[in-house]
């Protein structure tokens, strides 16, 4: 997806917020936007959204100038912990479903609600609720379930912290339906933090590590050694060499959009993506690229 002139605006708040987070001190917090600001004026407004962001090297700045590498890491745990707690109840909601695998993947899609960057404050619950009533306003499904019941190999780029205890279910649904498991899960998270964005770390607290032949990859957080740009030939080679790739939330899809072959489950929530996925914000999506 390619770069709008609200996408500058919209990483210049992303890190007041950050900066905010890390520190109470007004002047840090007006140096850290300074020189984001001084940053973006300097580069070329070219690229995708996520490739502006991890140039203007936000999160690196952030650390630097307050001393702490992850002002989001207190909010990451509670969104964790609010959504493990929901598993029992979610997954008798999914077992209920007269098509068990689709309502896992809209409850996939419902956790994609968990969004510090897109949204100040929301209800998971009541999302949820809300989800499980709404049509994709682009609905790819049927071929979706088909390559799940034939794909061997996953390929499974992670969004935010809390959503990926979502995305868990909706593999072992996933698992459940097929009656074996996939020869191979790769499921990809960020080599550090970036607003709250899922890493390592957060997939190891909820339990990912748990599925069956599941292996972790990492993608740059924009920070130098946390991983290869996910528009990169390294990246863009994983999707080729798995059988089914699924890309949650907007982030992936600003990345990863041109690609081929790979499903996008998402909530628009942002008018530019939506405007470039041709749908309108609130609307859930089940789109193969």
């Amino acid at each position: 997806m390619k770069l709008r002139l609200d996408c500058v605006v919209c990483i210049a708040k992303q890190a007041l917020k950050a900066a905010r987070l890390a520190t109470n001190d007004p002047k840090v917090q007006e140096e850290v936007l300074r020189r984001v600001m001084r940053r973006l004026t300097e580069m070329e407004w070219v690229g995708t959204p996520p490739q502006l962001v991890r140039a203007s090297r936000v999160a690196e700045l952030i650390g630097e100038l307050t001393g702490v590498e992850d002002p989001y890491k207190e909010l990451k745990k509670a969104s964790n912990d609010e959504a493990l707690a929901m598993v029992g109840e979610v997954r008798a909601l999914i077992a209920s479903h007269n098509d068990p695998l689709r309502a896992a993947v809209k409850v996939a899609i419902a956790g994609n609600i968990i969004d510090f960057a897109a949204v100040e404050t929301y209800d998971l619950k009541a999302t949820i609720e809300r989800v499980m009533r709404q049509e994709p306003a682009i609905d790819d499904y049927s071929r979706l379930r088909e390559e799940v019941l034939s794909a061997e190999t996953l390929l499974y780029f992670a969004d935010n912290a809390g959503e990926i205890v979502f995305d868990k279910l909706l593999i072992e649904e996933m698992i459940r339906v097929r009656g074996k498991p996939f020869r191979r899960v790769s499921f990809v998270v960020k080599g550090g933090p970036i607003i709250n964005d899922a890493t390592i770390e957060d997939a190891l607290y909820v339990g990912l590590d748990k599925l069956p032949n599941i292996e972790f990859r990492k993608v740059s957080s924009g920070k130098p050694g946390t991983g290869p740009e996910r528009s990169s030939p390294e990246v863009l080679s994983w999707i080729r060499n798995h059988d089914l790739v699924i890309s949650k939330g907007q982030g992936n899809y600003e990345d990863l959009s041109n690609a081929g072959g790979v499903y996008f489950l998402l909530m628009a929530k942002c008018p530019v993506v939506a405007e470039d996925i041709g749908v309108k914000v609130g609307d859930i999506v089940i789109k193969r690229g």
